[in-house]
């Protein structure tokens, strides 16, 4: 089974250009979430944590 798909894959021209598309939009979107993550204020953290606990 594999082999079809590796002969099917290997008649398409430029076919290769798309695994390192798809890891750069992966590596992309994971440094751009981190950095999100570690720039957000701790006060807005902290109020978004007692949320649950509200009774409003």
């Amino acid at each position: 089974m594999f082999e079809q798909i590796k002969h099917n894959m290997e008649t398409i021209d430029g076919v290769a250009i798309y695994p390192i598309v798809s890891l750069l939009i992966f590596f992309f979107f994971f440094v751009g979430l981190g950095m999100w993550v570690f720039s957000y204020k701790k006060e807005k953290i902290n109020e978004l944590s007692q949320i649950p606990l509200n009774d409003n």
